[in-house]
């Protein structure tokens, strides 16, 4: 079973499963096991319910959504950011990896 569980959320959940393949690289070249996923913005709710993530990470294309998810993962006592647009755009995984773990406490 993986250590922590890494929820990236966008529009469809499609623009962020090459990210998450970056990030999954990133995690095995520094040992970790983590899980990490992508899904969509309509599936967070569903996602929290079932206990799937330690961590949730919104695209830059739905920062518009922060406000409700964070009262949603607040609750939850999931924390919550939303993905810097510059490393989104670059698809950076080293980089959001680390600010996945920077919330998680494990940096």
């Amino acid at each position: 079973m993986a250590e922590k569980t890494i929820m990236l959320a966008c529009s469809a959940g499609m623009s962020t499963s090459l990210l998450v393949s970056k990030m999954q690289a990133a995690a095995k070249e520094a040992g970790k096991d983590y899980e990490i996923f992508a899904t969509s913005a309509s599936d967070i709710d569903n996602q929290l319910e079932h206990g799937h993530a330690d961590v949730l990470m919104l695209g830059p294309q739905v920062a518009y959504m922060q406000g409700d998810v964070k009262k949603k993962t607040d609750k939850a006592g999931i924390p919550m950011t939303v993905i810097n647009m510059q490393d989104y755009g670059m698809m950076n995984g080293k980089n959001v990896l680390a600010t996945a773990e920077e919330l998680l406490g494990d940096k």
